[in-house]
């Protein structure tokens, strides 16, 4: 895949990009390696204050970064402004908490003093994806760079622009030369990258094949990785939720990104009681959203990020019906330019369909019927994804059997799955692993260093 620009509204491309060359991608890691060395000597205090201005740029400037995205891979603009002010959220939050979350531990043993120090490990190669172009990038580097660590970033190759601002923004923040470069490089060249002795860990958010490629060679290296991969997330209602409101939550878990999230609602689970009068306000309201032009003001949902993206969700959504599912709305590309896709609601997914246990990454949601709590839960948990889930009830102690029995790495009642710098963010099974934000997340990239003084 080229390095380029291609707006996925028009699928214009707009500018392309000479991937480095051998000596210039040499260079780059060895300056990180170099930096890390005096790098991490640095105070909490200058860390923070770079953090915190990263924050006041990203504020400041989060416009500008929004159209950035928005043209490089077609989330409606008001999103892409709610991103960079996200992650301006996230610098401030370790810029603030980051020296108290890696402050030494005292542990009384029989030693006269023992504790556990927290130190950086070195440079960490943090391979991204396109679908939140910013956000993935600073929910790792933020942690990153406070803990002490630098940072090389390969972005997604269709937002090269997007890679280059973020670095622009660190070096404009203050931090040395050498503590965050992007990596113009195709995917072909990060196995090369990831063997570098120089290269202390990875962090990976992607495909699970993408995820498997890394965490492989990482593994027969030696060297520790966070993975955060796909997502099929269930959006389960109960009799007792409020529909009105649920259906309109359910809508807007399924459409977020233009439906390009590993946490986006995908299969929504709905007791029988309820599932004819929640069908018919969730397909109507699907049908009612508006696609088209992400920089206006007024759409819904934008175009997918690449035509390829386009074509693979048809090409699900045509076996689904192939297999015997019933398209109720939507189930087809919309004629004309860019990669644009009717939001589609589909029902009568056969277990036996292998549509059933895969991700849908665009606007298309599944409806599934069920009897009663333990087949919801049943239902969540036959996926071989395990990231997010979302309850909606006004039952406590039937929250609580949601809460307990479903197999993610988080469990929302009563509101969609979101990403929070407060919270801890991962999942289990083929989702990945390790966790990335809070203060677990800063430990991830981390030398946890016992010391026991007689």
């Amino acid at each position: 895949m080229a390095i380029a620009t291609i707006n996925p509204a028009t699928g214009e491309t707009l500018k392309t990009f000479e991937p480095l060359s051998d000596a210039m991608l040499e260079e780059k890691i060895a300056r990180a390696a170099a930096t890390f060395r005096e790098y991490r000597r640095t105070s909490f205090r200058d860390r923070a204050a770079s953090l915190a201005r990263a924050a006041e740029i990203l504020e400041n400037e989060s416009e500008r970064f929004g159209r950035l995205m928005t043209l490089e891979m077609g989330k409606t603009l008001k999103s892409a402004i709610a991103e960079a002010q996200k992650c301006a959220v996230a610098c401030r939050y370790y810029a603030e908490n980051g020296e108290r979350h890696l402050a030494d531990e005292v542990i009384a043993t029989n030693a006269s003093r023992s504790f556990v120090r927290y130190q950086p490990l070195g440079p960490v190669l943090a391979i991204m994806p396109w679908n939140f172009p910013f956000w993935q990038v600073f929910r790792f580097a933020a942690p990153g760079l406070m803990a002490g660590n630098v940072g090389l970033l390969k972005h997604s190759s269709n937002v090269p622009q997007c890679a280059l601002a973020i670095e622009e923004i660190f070096c404009r923040a203050g931090f040395p030369p050498g503590v965050f470069e992007t990596l113009l490089i195709d995917s072909g060249r990060v196995d090369a990258v990831l063997q570098d002795e120089r290269i202390a860990a990875a962090t990976l958010t992607g495909s699970e094949p993408a995820g498997r490629a890394v965490a492989g060679r990482a593994g027969s290296l030696i060297k520790k990785t966070v993975l955060e991969l796909g997502g099929s997330d269930p959006f389960i209602v109960m009799p007792s939720a409020d529909l009105e409101s649920t259906v309109k939550a359910a809508v807007a878990a399924r459409t977020i990104n233009n439906g390009q999230s590993c946490i986006a609602a995908k299969r929504f689970i709905v007791a029988e009681s309820i599932y004819s009068d929640f069908e018919k306000r969730f397909v109507e309201k699907m049908r009612a959203l508006h696609v088209g032009d992400p920089m206006k003001p007024d759409t819904d949902i934008g175009p997918l990020a690449t035509a390829r993206i386009r074509d693979d969700l048809h090409d699900q959504v045509t076996r689904a019906q192939n297999d015997g599912a019933t398209v109720l709305t939507g189930g087809k590309p919309i004629e004309g330019a860019g990669n644009y896709y009717a939001p589609t609601v589909l029902a009568n997914i056969p277990r036996n369909s292998a549509v059933f246990y895969e991700e849908l990454f665009g606007p298309v949601a599944m409806l599934f019927r069920v009897k009663d709590t333990g087949a919801a839960i049943e239902l969540a948990n036959d996926s071989p994804f395990g990231l997010g889930s979302s309850v909606w009830t006004n039952d406590a102690a039937e929250a609580e059997q949601f809460i307990d029995g479903i197999e993610a790495g988080q469990v929302f009642v009563n509101a969609p799955v979101a990403s929070d710098p407060r919270l801890p963010f991962g999942g289990v099974k083929r989702s990945g692993y390790g966790r990335e934000l809070s203060e677990v997340g800063i430990h991830e990239f981390v030398n946890i260093k016992t010391v026991w003084c007689k």
